[in-house]
């Protein structure tokens, strides 16, 4: 495995993802971002934020696999969400914990989350982009 995740000393530890990631792969991998769409292309969960968080998840997932990777392999991740507020935030680790359990992975690797205020359609309520390095 390329990745190791940990939370330094002097940092919080959060119990859903780590603060840093260590890469000593020799393939860098950008995911362009990943919304609800099913592989025909058919919004998963409109209006309900955690099944598309889990949606984009797993689709950061298919993509790793078909260049040889996995989840385990991702170094960072940025998450967009339309109209975000904090409240949002226990349907947002919902989605989390469910595609984290589908893809066997644990913890989830570093992230940043924006609130945008639209993504490119409508329906869309989450965007998920990974880096990923691969031995």
């Amino acid at each position: 495995m390329a990745i190791t995740l940990v939370n330094p000393n002097g940092l919080p530890e959060i119990d859903a993802y780590r603060q840093v990631a260590i890469a000593t792969g020799s393939k860098l991998v950008f995911i362009a971002g990943q919304v609800a769409w099913d592989a025909d292309g058919v919004t998963v969960g409109e209006g309900d934020l955690a099944a598309q968080v889990e949606q984009c998840y797993l689709n950061i997932g298919t993509a790793l696999a078909e260049v040889g990777g996995s989840f385990d392999d991702v170094a960072k991740l940025t998450v967009y969400v339309v109209d975000w507020t904090p409240d949002k935030m226990p349907l947002f680790l919902e989605g989390v914990t469910r595609a984290a359990a589908k893809l066997g992975v644990t913890p989830v690797p570093p992230g940043t989350l924006l609130g945008v205020a639209a993504l490119d359609v409508p329906d869309h309520l989450v965007e998920v982009e990974a880096t990923a390095i691969i031995d």
